[in-house]
């Protein structure tokens, strides 16, 4: 299929041909992203778990741990339609907003419902729930992804209302590890990853071995980030803390024990997780996204020599090089 000097994507804006002719393979995942749909990218077997929004909040985040799920659709019996998503990160401001200390329990998890916490919780978002159709290209999904600063979009079918999946960067860089290999890959891949603007290398959050959860939960509050390098006093990283760790202590009942320390969240974590997913700043591109695939992780923290964490390479980052801006559309993720 020849490339299009013009495409028309989601909210009308026109994709234009910005890449220069000396490099023409640059816009190649652009055009393969356009020509899947959404539905192309539902697994053939995944699990989905929806909540009624008068389902009690303790009730909801034990039932994402024990079906090992990140988010859930809300479905409003009155409304009788889905009106948002329960995440990890509502566990995460529930708990940053109402704990103060490990002597009072918090209320608002233990008695309310999901109907009467959504207020509260939409004002640390701009938006509803933000949607798409399985016929809506894979491209228009990338780019509600990064334009709403999102990790879970629900795949709704227009007809029946239906949540089909829940789709994520993570499972649409599978589907372009998986199926990409039918398509010349572009020549920047063999670039290394100090010679490409991808990733964060400014202000990088990170958080102290021995400071607390709850400094931990500020700070993914305050910098929206999705995970933490615990360091130490060199800088050095020791583990990684994720949002998903946070839901643990609901799995754990640990959710008023917020005084721990990094490395004692760490050490109590029920699954094993074999030190940190790094990588440096001479491997290429192309060794990064296989990584990072191969792993199922959400990124990698870039470190030099000394292990001293430099950056922080994610999915969004890559997705963003890979797709958006060959498109001309820049760091709407930032």
């Amino acid at each position: 299929m020849e490339p299009r000097p013009e495409d028309t994507f989601m909210d009308g804006l026109i994709m234009k041909d910005t890449v220069p002719a000396s490099d023409p393979d640059a816009n190649v995942y652009t055009k393969f992203m356009m020509n899947h749909c959404c539905y192309d990218a539902i697994p053939t077997s995944s699990k989905l778990v929806i909540f009624d929004t008068t389902l009690q909040v303790k009730k909801a985040f034990f039932a994402l741990v024990s079906n090992g799920v990140r988010a859930a659709p809300l479905w409003d019996n009155k409304l009788q339609c889905f009106v948002g998503m329960l995440t990890i990160t509502d566990f995460i401001n529930i708990l940053h907003r109402y704990w103060q200390s490990p002597l009072i329990e918090i209320y608002e998890l233990e008695k309310h419902k999901i109907e009467e916490c959504r207020e509260e919780l939409l004002k640390y978002s701009n938006h509803a729930l933000i949607s798409i159709t399985p016929e809506s290209s894979l491209f228009d999904a990338i780019y509600s992804l990064l334009k709403y600063k999102i990790h879970r979009l629900p795949i709704i079918d227009p007809e029946s209302g239906n949540v089909l999946h829940i789709l994520t960067h993570k499972r649409i860089l599978k589907f372009l590890h998986i199926f990409g290999t039918m398509i010349p890959k572009p020549r920047y891949l063999q670039k290394r990853i100090e010679e490409v603007d991808i990733g964060t290398f400014k202000r990088i959050a990170t958080i102290q071995e021995t400071a607390t959860v709850h400094d931990a939960l500020a700070v993914f509050v305050e910098r929206r980030v999705s995970a933490l390098p615990v360091v130490n006093e060199e800088g050095k990283v020791k583990a990684l803390y994720s949002r998903f760790d946070v839901i643990n202590l609901a799995a754990q009942k640990n959710y008023n024990n917020l005084n721990m320390t990094m490395m004692e969240a760490i050490r109590s974590r029920p699954c094993c997780v074999d030190g940190v997913l790094k990588c440096y700043p001479h491997e290429t591109l192309e060794v990064i996204i296989d990584r990072i695939a191969e792993a199922e992780v959400h990124r990698l923290v870039l470190v030099d020599q000394d292990d001293v964490v430099r950056g922080i390479v994610s999915l969004s980052d890559l997705l963003q090089a890979l797709v958006l801006t060959p498109a001309g559309i820049d760091a709407l993720f930032s």
